[in-house]
Formats: C-alpha cells, structure tokens, sequence
C-alpha cells in the first residue's frame, strides 16, 4: 500500500511535470475513472493524468519507474471487458488529449492519428475522398482510436472488413522504460518481428500508443440491411450459421435478442418486431448487382430458417435507421441496469445458437 507521505509526493513530482488541468487526484474527480462501460467492477485509482504531449507521457513514465507504480493506460472508458479497470495504488494515463488528426492521404489510403481521435471522426474526415475506417464499435460515436487498438475493437462490419488489427499498418508506442518504438508503418512489410500484432489487442499492458496509422477503404457504392426477426434465439443463431455455411460474408451480421430490442425501440423508432425472441440485421454491401444478389439469398436462407417477418431497406436513412438501434444497445442497457448488464464475449460460430438457448435459460432461472 502506498502511505499518505508517499502519495503526496508522488502527486507533488507529477505537478512539476504536468498542467493542473491534467491532473486528477481528489476523490470526486478520479471517480469517473473507477471503471470502464464494465461497471460491475470498480476501483478508485490513486491519481489520474491526462498528458497533451508525448514528453508529458515520458515524463510520467519516469516518475512511475521512479516510485515502482503501476500504470493503467485508457482510452475513452467505453470498453466492456475491463481493460481500463484502475488500481488502487496505481496510475490512470488518459489518452484522451492527444486528439490530433494528423493528415489523412487518400493516394495511400491511410490516416494518421493521435489515440484520443474518435473513431467515427476518422470516418468522417476521409469521407471527403470517398474513403472510410472499418472497424466501426458500438460506442463509434465516442470511442478513441488508441482504446481501440488497446482492445483490438471490431464492430458491426468486422465480420467482413476485420478487427483493429487488420486495419491498423503502423503505431508509434513508448513502454514503461520510456524507449520510444515505431512499430509497422506505410511499406507493405516491415523488419523484424511483428510486435504491432502483439500491441494490439493487448489492453495497454506493453506500452502506451501515441500515434497509429490506420488503412482506409473506399466506400461501398450501395449498401441494405435486411431486418429479420424470429421466435427464437436458437433459431436466430442457426440462421448466422447457415448464412456463412452458404460461403456468404456479409458486410454485417448482428443479433439482437428481446431484451434489448425492447430496451432501443422506444428511443430509436426503427420499426423493431417486439414480439420477436431475437433479431438479426444483415448486410449487403458493393456494387447495385453484387448486393441486389446478395440481399436476395440471404433473405431465402433467413425464410428457410424460420423467419417470421423480413423487411429490406431502401435508403441509405432506412439502413442507418435500423443499425441505430443496434448502435444503441449497449448505452440502453443503462435504462433497466443493475438488473441488466453487457459482458463482451466470443463464441465459436458452429455453438452460437446452444450457447444463446443456455444463456436464455438462464436469464429465465434467474
């Protein structure tokens, strides 16, 4: 444990190397740092620090191997697996400052970016070029590049385009020993190991990112969703299954089951079946004849499944209509928590739809 004398001097090294505003050590302001979107478990750290620059970063590392305290790097706190879970003893090192986009080259197709970028503002800045990022999580509107490289985020178009760590070419990290390492970057290969794999998804446990190239896509010329619902989870999940076993990749394919259909609806509007058990929005996207054929066999396929009502966008409004809702799952949760709470998880496609009927039973047990 560290004593009273200590921490005072630990905070009074800090304020010698950062702005009062960017540092935290009262109580009532480390609060909002107890715990990420995981609030089932939480700790109040000993001090939180909000560095603008990569010396105030290297600054802070040097006085945490100074005094031996532990480090807890986040991001915007919008994690579900408790990635930026603080320690009592220990530091929070907010990446949330550091939000510059730094240049955005529609020849090479990259973006170069600070980790406190959100993730949709990347999106939306290569937009112009006709360009987009992939990963595309839940919390987009709020969560940082550097959280997701932390927790090697996907999102709802990861099934085809792939995770952070498809999409992420190069990341400049400093470790705890205040070595600065450019890891990847814009040549196709690189020397060396492939330690920028090994960054990724590592939950800031081997070094805290300050800058991370990332690839753009262009964007598709035409996307639908497909909106299916069913009368059970099982078969929902079959339904996931039959769609790959048919050599289909979707550009999306989530499930929503009634709990939290009914939890969204009443915000969003998006026309959800209330009744249905389970949910499930699929995605075609490309040129007007690929998705025209796509959208028609994943529609057979869910009819064959066991579908019970199918409806297909027709706009571009109606499309983001009906991902709303899907966006706004996990915020919803807070609508019905403590009774109600969301665990990120991964489960092998081929047990998806057991693994959904036993977690049923259980909610109803319970």
């Amino acid at each position: 444990m560290t004593s009273t004398h200590q921490r005072a001097e630990i905070i009074k090294a800090l304020r010698r190397v950062l702005p009062a505003h960017c540092l935290l050590s009262d109580p009532e302001q480390t609060r909002a740092y107890e715990c990420d979107s995981l609030t089932t478990y939480r700790q109040l750290p000993m001090v939180v620090t909000l560095p603008e620059s990569e010396e105030q970063i290297l600054a802070i590392l040097a006085i945490c191997k100074q005094y031996q305290i532990p480090i807890v790097p986040r991001g915007a706190g919008t994690g579900l697996s408790g990635g930026a879970m603080p320690i009592a003893d220990g530091l929070v090192l907010s990446t949330a400052k550091l939000k510059k986009l730094i240049r955005i080259d529609p020849a090479e197709r990259i973006a170069v970016v600070q980790p406190g970028v959100r993730n949709l503002s990347v999106s939306e800045a290569a937009a112009r070029f006709g360009l987009f990022y992939a990963p595309d999580p839940s919390s987009q509107l709020a969560c940082t590049i550097g959280g997701n490289v932390a927790e090697n985020a996907g999102g709802v178009h990861c099934l085809k385009y792939g995770l952070t760590v498809h999409n992420v070419i190069g990341a400049r990290v400093i470790t705890s020993n205040g070595d600065v390492l450019e890891l990847g970057g814009e040549a196709l290969d690189a020397p060396g190991m492939d330690l920028l794999s090994l960054i990724i998804g590592s939950e800031g446990m081997l070094g805290i990112v300050t800058e991370v190239t990332l690839r753009l896509l262009p964007k598709p010329s035409t996307a639908q969703v497909v909106l299916a619902s069913f009368e059970s989870v099982e078969a929902a999940g079959q339904a996931v299954a039959n769609i790959i076993a048919a050599g289909l990749i979707p550009a999306a394919l989530e499930m929503m089951d009634q709990t939290s259909v009914r939890m969204v609806e009443p915000f969003v509007q998006a026309g959800y079946d209330l009744e249905a058990k389970a949910t499930l929005l699929c995605e075609a996207d490309g040129s007007f004849a690929q998705v025209s054929e796509e959208i028609a066999l994943m529609s057979r396929i869910l009819n064959d499944s066991g579908a019970q009502q199918l409806r297909v966008s027709h706009s571009e409004a109606e499309r983001l209509k009906y991902w709303s809702g899907r966006k706004n799952a996990f915020p919803a949760a807070g609508r019905i928590s403590p009774d109600y709470y969301c665990v990120d998880g991964t489960i092998p496609r081929q047990h998806l739809a057991q693994v959904l009927l036993a977690i049923t039973a259980m909610e109803k047990k319970y």
